[in-house]
């Protein structure tokens, strides 16, 4: 069993999310994109959208059609499916979702009923090539955003079950291409069992984490039921390829479901005994070395997409408040954590005007003073102001410590 410190584990953590030395930017998104294993996507668009920000806080100033280029290129290197929620994931995983596609098909139904005629829009996006919901007379009804088209819906399906796939998008409007057209063929001809699936994504899940609890991986992967299990057998057994360890401070809950704790049949389920984590075997080797970066983060950002687990490695607590009534917002409509030295050292509640980007509140963590980490805000500032083509800063609201260590150019 290996025995790790809070600190400890949350450098392995940062090195293995690309936020600890040089070497993390090499082979640029495409490599950042592979090394995550998955990248959310998200509406939302403040300074930028969420997979590009997630890009810039790893490689800094990358341009943001490079990004977008990078992410949905042709031939793909990349497609939309879910995982931790909606995220660009490698092309490489395609067979790896198979458990998945399967599991809709059984079902025959999303968030609606399956229209009768997705046959025919299979057909008509065979025929086209490629389809977007305009194609097929737009994607709603009229009403809420989830009043979709049945023509909307059936895309949709279509794209659960794998006959569809989106590898790009055109004014954030997915593009659905038949998959022989976008998986190489090795890649679409490759169906694993459910196990398969679920041991491999487990692996990828925890070298991209560093260390994770049980809960963490089945958060990344958004699995219940018997995948859970498996993952719990994949656990114990070491199919995953994870160690168990433990972590100072971090509670120690049990590492399986009730189906499979106990069991000892499983081959070497007693070296899990007593872990409340798992860690990647080649991270605990591998010395972290270099200079932390300092960005701010999106909200959707796989370092802190788990809130419970952002509270556990790094003692902030942190809630988007976009959907909180305004008058009971505490640090605003779309709060960014700012990571710094290691830590996450406070927020910003991002804005533009014009070619100028406005902090309308900036906040350090408490117990942090102004006089040591003012720096670090204004350097996370200017940077994202740099990078999305802003020439000045400012701040209407800040910390009353804060806010006399801020230098006047971002006053």
């Amino acid at each position: 069993m290996t025995e790790l410190s809070a600190d400890e584990a949350r450098r392995v953590i940062l090195h293995a999310q690309g936020f600890i030395g040089a070497e993390a930017r090499k082979g640029g998104v495409h490599g950042m994109l592979r090394r995550l294993g998955a990248v959310q996507l998200d509406t939302i668009s403040v300074l930028a959208r969420s997979h590009e920000l997630v890009a810039y806080a790893r490689l800094g100033a990358v341009g943001r059609q490079k990004v977008e280029r990078a992410y949905w290129h042709n031939p793909a290197q990349s497609f939309e499916y879910w995982c931790h929620a909606a995220c660009i994931l490698p092309i490489e995983h395609w067979p790896l979702y198979s458990f998945r596609r399967r599991a809709f098909r059984e079902r025959r139904y999303r968030w609606h009923e399956v229209p009768d005629h997705v046959g025919e829009l299979l057909q008509q996006a065979r025929d086209a090539g490629s389809l977007t919901t305009t194609d097929v007379g737009g994607g709603k009804n009229g009403g809420p955003w989830w009043d979709w088209s049945d023509s909307k819906i059936g895309l949709e399906w279509l794209l659960d079950i794998g006959e569809l796939v989106c590898s790009r998008r055109v004014g954030w409007r997915r593009v659905y291409e038949p998959a022989e057209r976008v998986v190489p063929a090795e890649l679409l001809g490759e169906e694993l069992s459910d196990e398969e699936c679920v041991v491999r994504l487990a692996g990828i899940a925890g070298r991209a984490l560093g260390v994770a609890t049980r809960g963490d991986l089945v958060d990344f992967l958004r699995l219940k039921g018997r995948y859970a299990e498996i993952l719990d057998e994949a656990l114990l057994s070491g199919a995953a390829g994870l160690v168990p360890v433990t972590v100072g401070g971090w509670p120690s809950r049990g590492t399986a479901t009730k189906a499979t704790a106990g069991k000892r049949a499983v081959s070497g389920a007693t070296a899990g005994k007593g872990a409340h984590a798992w860690a990647d075997p080649a991270a605990l080797e591998t010395e972290a070395r270099g200079r932390h970066r300092t960005a701010l983060l999106s909200p959707f950002d796989s370092l802190i997409w788990h809130r419970g687990r952002t509270e556990r490695v790094f003692g902030f607590r942190y809630q988007l408040e976009l959907y909180v009534p305004k008058h009971k917002r505490v640090h605003g409509y779309f709060t960014m954590p700012v990571l710094a030295g290691g830590r996450l050292i406070g927020r910003v509640d991002p804005a533009r005007d014009g070619t100028t980007l406005v902090a309308r509140q900036l906040s350090l963590e408490p117990g942090l003073t102004g006089a040591r980490w003012a720096d670090a805000l204004r350097d996370a500032l200017w940077s994202a102001a740099d990078w999305v083509g802003c020439d000045s800063v400012r701040v209407e609201k800040a910390d009353p410590a804060l806010a006399a260590h801020l230098e006047s150019d971002v006053r």
